[in-house]
């Protein structure tokens, strides 16, 4: 029986989505060709039709994920600068919701190890994604003294994308918790410019 282009195309996401999913719980090693072709209701032999090879699937959905999900990550702050944009970056990708949730939160810290090692085309796709990121990040950051917007923008989200790493790594909720809170404080009072620090010092030596 031939299919027609959107059927092949709804099998293609269907592969991907369950890729995603287990990238996400199991990393790259766990989730193997057949364990992603069983998640997505198909046999093995029917991969290759749609992807040549594993590396090639996390590539893909490195990808798709990054391109997806920035929307969510970054909607609604365009008119935002500075502090205020940071701090509500911070505070979605930052919270406890996007580490407990494997599902619908941040796959990179389930892939960071794996892409450090990983293939080329996997590091291609998400390096893609993270300057497609850093752009937006250095139109909202200003510059500062030895640092130029861009340099903040990577800095953010160096830290961020670590923090949460790290939140999840740890058995210690409370500890877990301090990791998330820090890194959003941290951010924003790195985000004050000399003017606004020097400010909130003087009312500071007032009280």
């Amino acid at each position: 029986m031939r299919y027609g282009p959107e059927h092949k195309q709804a099998t293609h996401a269907r592969i991907l989505a369950a890729a995603e999913s287990l990238f996400r719980t199991a990393g790259f090693t766990g989730a193997s060709v057949e364990r992603v072709m069983r998640a997505a209701g198909m046999t093995v032999g029917g991969f290759y039709a749609h992807f040549a090879s594993k590396e090639a699937l996390l590539a893909e959905a490195i990808g798709e994920f990054m391109r997806k999900t920035e929307p969510r990550w970054v909607g609604g702050l365009e008119d935002l600068r500075g502090t205020e944009w940071v701090a509500h970056f911070a505070r979605r990708y930052l919270s406890r919701q996007n580490r407990d949730n494997l599902e619908t939160g941040c796959i990179v810290p389930s892939l960071l190890s794996d892409l450090t090692r990983g293939p080329p085309e996997a590091q291609a796709a998400f390096a893609q994604g993270l300057e497609s990121l850093v752009a937006e990040a250095t139109r909202h950051v200003p510059g500062g003294e030895g640092v130029t917007a861009r340099q903040r923008a990577l800095a953010t989200l160096a830290l961020c994308f670590g923090a949460m790493t790290l939140a999840r790594a740890t058995s210690s909720q409370a500890l877990s918790d301090e990791v998330l809170q820090a890194a959003r404080a941290f951010l924003v009072a790195e985000d004050k410019d000399p003017a606004e620090r020097a400010a909130r010092a003087v009312k500071n030596r007032a009280r």
